[in-house]
């Protein structure tokens, strides 16, 4: 059948068929709060610390691991990836039974890491206090010797450190924004090394 047009054609376009609908928008997913159902099997990357200081008992050394690991996430609409610490483990067999709270809190923390809230979980032990006095560890950005009110708060003292120099943690043990991670990470794959902090200025001599 012939169609007569008797009007003046203006502009025309083609019919395309089937044309695919947008893709969806990802929904964010923070990738620090993300919840890690257990470690996962195999190797992770991991920070081992020897960690001395000295209170009422006198001067005592532990040892720490930390396992780190990738974990995935979606910020605005795109597919991220940071380092999160994923373990906290303190080999048995280095202080006597007294001293079993140590491997109790490393469990803790463990559990707070893959559960997305170390870091308060970290600031939290910094609070502890004990009735032996003082506890001597490590040294400030000044050089000056750090005092602490427990050996919990020294240890914890110690983690913030790790993660610190890790780039998961500021200087004041505050969380770093996961932009800065994502970033951190990028650079990590890009470069093939971790991203570093800043060495203080070292004392002059009065």
């Amino acid at each position: 059948m012939a169609v007569e047009i008797t009007s003046k054609i203006v502009g025309y376009r083609i019919k395309q068929q089937g044309q695919p609908a947008p893709a969806p928008e990802l929904p964010d997913e923070d990738p620090l709060t993300v919840r890690i159902p257990s470690r996962p099997e195999g190797t992770l990357e991991a920070v081992s610390e020897k960690i001395s200081y000295v209170g009422a008992e006198g001067r005592k050394k532990v040892y720490l691991l930390v396992s780190f690991m990738p974990v995935e996430g979606v910020i605005g609409g795109q597919r991220v990836v940071i380092e999160r610490p994923v373990e906290f483990f303190f080999p048995s067999g280095q202080l006597s039974s007294e001293h079993q709270w140590i491997t109790a809190t490393m469990r803790s923390l463990s559990l707070a890491a893959r559960g997305g809230y170390v870091t308060q979980a970290v600031a939290d032990l910094r609070k502890v206090a004990w009735d032996k006095g003082l506890v001597r560890c490590g040294m400030n950005r000044w050089n000056k010797p750090m005092f602490h009110d427990s050996e919990v708060a020294a240890i914890a003292w110690s983690i913030q450190r790790i993660l610190y120099r890790r780039g998961f943690l500021d200087q004041e043990g505050n969380q770093v924004p996961v932009e800065t991670l994502v970033a951190r990470y990028a650079h990590r794959m890009q470069h093939g090394h971790a991203w570093q902090p800043e060495e203080p200025p070292a004392a002059e001599d009065s």
